[in-house]
């Protein structure tokens, strides 16, 4: 794991964004996936008293495209590109999201970018509560080329 890495998974939780919302993130680097979990608070809810829906998106913004930036490593560019959030049912509870990109997956990536200059894959995540109920699904486009 590089410096960078190192300094990125001590300081997340204190991004702002995540911090004002109450979001906490967890790394677990031998099975390779992030755990995202908020909790519904006062700061956090809409007028209707349920997860406020810019915070379900905003639990699952960035972490794929850090999952691909780690395995793929410095010889790739990785940008978000595109996300799309369906709501599912109100979230009243604490909601959680697992990321995890399989092995395998990465190897076709690294095939297709052989062939291809620039890909968009796609990675799907859902938002659950604490009952494992889905709250959201989210989709997220990840802009991957090879460095020239």
């Amino acid at each position: 794991m590089t410096l960078r890495q190192k300094i990125l998974r001590r300081l997340v939780n204190f991004y702002p964004p995540f911090l004002g919302a109450g979001i906490k993130i967890r790394f677990d680097e031998e099975a390779k996936k992030i755990f995202v979990s908020m909790p519904l608070k006062w700061y956090n809810k809409n007028y209707v008293n349920v997860h406020f829906g810019g915070s379900l998106y905003m639990m699952c913004d960035p972490f794929f495209m850090l999952l691909l930036m780690d395995e793929l490593g410095d010889d790739y560019i990785v940008w978000d590109k595109s996300g799309k959030i369906e709501f599912i049912k109100p979230g009243r509870k604490t909601v959680y999201a697992e990321f995890y990109i399989p092995f395998k997956r990465i190897q076709e990536i690294k095939e297709m970018l052989n062939k291809e200059e620039k890909i968009f894959p796609h990675f799907q995540v859902e938002i659950k509560d604490s009952d494992g109920e889905v709250i959201a699904r989210v989709d997220k486009e990840i802009y991957i080329r090879k460095k020239h």
